[in-house]
């Protein structure tokens, strides 16, 4: 698998993707992704900016994440504590192919972007899920991410995450 900067060819196919995630969400009975965020305007602006990723397997855009080297403002104010106060990544909008959900593909897909951090020079990422995303908590625990309290995003309570990585 290989993980890049999304094109703007590729727009339509990670909107789809982003679809069929905020779908999931309202089946999942959540209200995260329900009110207009993300949207196609999103995606646009995620790969204008140099922050949109997609995962390709075999020539296939199986996930898509924003990964934002720098800062995320709603970050400033957490009821809890960083691990750290270094320069960190953000992980926004992960989302996962329906055709490849259930074969471990998010998890992937955070390996790699732990992998791409550390090739910048950037040992500490960040993320926040909503308090329901329990798929979102899982990958977050199974990869030792340590839960660091709660902030606000999009005018929603979220639980903040982070992790420190190696050099090695």
């Amino acid at each position: 698998m290989i993980l890049r900067k999304a094109k703007h060819s590729e727009q339509t196919n990670i909107w789809n993707i982003l679809q069929d995630a905020i779908d999931q969400r309202k089946k999942d009975g959540s209200e995260q992704w329900q009110h207009g965020y993300p949207n196609e305007q999103t995606v646009y602006d995620d790969i204008n900016n140099g922050y949109g990723y997609v995962l390709i397997d075999n020539n296939v855009i199986v996930a898509y994440a924003a990964i934002i080297f720098g800062e995320e403002p709603a970050y400033n104010d957490i009821n809890g504590s960083w691990l750290t106060n270094e320069d960190y990544v953000v992980i926004h909008r992960v989302a996962t192919s329906n055709e490849y959900k259930g074969k471990g593909i998010a998890t992937q897909l955070f390996k790699m972007i732990e992998d791409l951090s550390i090739e910048q020079n950037v040992f500490s990422i960040k993320v926040d899920t909503n308090f329901d995303n329990i798929p979102m908590m899982k990958v977050l625990d199974k990869l030792q991410y340590t839960y660091c309290g709660e902030i606000m995003f999009g005018g929603a309570p979220r639980r903040a995450y982070e992790k420190e990585l190696n050099e090695n």
